[in-house]
């Protein structure tokens, strides 16, 4: 065990389901009484599912994995998988259940947008926060300081309290602490995808060098191009097993194969899990696909939908936004509706969209849905997300056999010879 880093040994997770109290004891004591006499709970939230008292779940069953030092693991699985939960036990934010694990080096870790970040105090001293947890001296943190600042890219407000800084603000601040302070293990949760396109690429050249330098590397993420480019080793979950373990290919194939979903009309977003960033000022409720019973488009059509979604607060412009992904998950193309309408908090609304996929190559699509709000300085808040909101097939009828892989998603019309 020389050179194991990481060693989970037979690690169990349970989590009891439901609300374990309601924050009062008056709130309690009305629960309790409407329960007794079989009615619904009044502090229930609206649209919560409702559980039997100590009903459980394994949200991790019986996991065991050896890390060595150095190794870049790809953990990769449906939402539910248990990535997360494992990620947490690994960053000794929670304990298991059962089993054992043990870790041998600091640990630098990135589970959700503005982790160990205190709203209060400014980047600077985050920085020095984060390294006093890690267990190095003032002096050591002073030495690595302006290398962090310059690249997470956010000098000017260094200075300011981070409760003011955008999500992506936070996500570069925050990797660029953990990248460049001196841990032996790196844990990344998805956190790059708030980022920008340029800083993601800047994130996965930092980690390969990282990875090159003698360190271990645990990152979870649903795009497959930066698990391919990263890792060296993959392993799949699922419902809260390990499934496969071994090299990266075979677990990209692995989880696109489990995680294929049926094509649908109509689409439910009611019990769908929401992204930490969002601002929750609207919930988008349902979907329904129009005139294709199929979901298969053919050059000239176009995708129709209705979307249903509620309003949790007043907006006077929002947005709504369809990121195209392939069948690796990668995001390819955009479409936007800016400033559809506005709405008013309490109000549940139906709106029609149309949506151009002409330009897209053959294949299976899936789309990640925002709605957004801008404000006058044009800075963008997501107000709900859901993944996936759609699921298509583009059919193309082309003399040319189009191969993604080879030439790109997004086939172009032929160029024409201008005399």
């Amino acid at each position: 065990m020389s050179d194991t880093v990481i060693k989970i040994d037979h690690v169990t997770k349970q989590y009891r389901l439901g609300t374990i109290g309601g924050g009062t004891l008056q709130g309690d004591l009305q629960s309790w009484w409407a329960r007794v006499r079989g009615k619904e709970d009044p502090n229930s939230k609206i649209g919560s599912k409702a559980y039997k008292k100590n009903e459980k779940f394994l949200a991790l069953d019986d996991v065991s994995l050896e890390i060595k030092k150095g190794e870049t693991l790809g953990l990769v699985g449906t939402n539910g998988a248990g990535k997360s939960t494992l990620l947490k036990l690994l960053s000794r934010v929670t304990a298991p259940t059962a089993g054992e694990i043990y870790i041998k080096g600091r640990v630098a870790s990135m589970l959700e947008v503005g982790t160990g970040f205190h709203p209060e105090l400014t980047g600077r001293e985050n920085v020095y926060l984060n390294g006093a947890l890690l267990g190095m001296k003032r002096r050591e943190v002073d030495k690595k300081l302006d290398e962090i600042v310059e690249f997470s890219e956010c000098e000017k407000f260094i200075d300011t309290p981070v409760k003011r800084y955008s999500s992506g603000m936070f996500v570069k601040l925050a990797f660029s602490v953990a990248a460049h302070l001196d841990n032996e293990i790196m844990i990344m949760d998805e956190v790059l995808a708030v980022g920008d396109m340029a800083f993601q690429k800047k994130c996965i050249d930092k980690m390969l060098d990282v990875a090159r330098s003698g360190r271990t590397i645990i990152y979870v993420s649903h795009n497959m191009n930066t698990i391919r480019r990263l890792c060296s080793r993959g392993v799949v979950l699922s419902k809260g097993r390990v499934i496969y373990d071994g090299e990266t290919e075979g677990a990209i194939s692995l989880y696109l194969n489990n995680a294929k979903m049926n094509k649908q009309r109509l689409y439910d977003f009611k019990e769908r899990r929401r992204p930490d960033f969002m601002t929750d000022k609207v919930f988008m409720e349902s979907l329904e696909v129009l005139g294709n019973e199929g979901c298969v488009y053919n050059d000239g059509e176009k995708v129709r939908f209705r979307l249903r979604f509620r309003a949790n607060e007043d907006i006077e412009k929002l947005s709504l936004r369809m990121m195209i992904h392939n069948f690796d998950q990668s995001p390819i193309a955009t479409a936007v509706c800016p400033d559809f309408m506005s709405c008013t908090k309490g109000k549940t609304y139906e709106r029609d969209f149309e949506m151009d996929v002409e330009p897209l190559s053959g294949g299976e699509y899936k789309v990640l849905m925002a709605m957004y709000e801008s404000d006058e300085l044009g800075s963008v808040f997501d107000a709900d997300a859901v993944w996936p909101g759609l699921i298509f097939d583009r059919v193309k009828k082309s003399s040319l056999d189009w191969k993604p892989r080879l030439f790109g998603d997004i086939e172009l019309k032929e160029m024409e010879v201008v005399d």
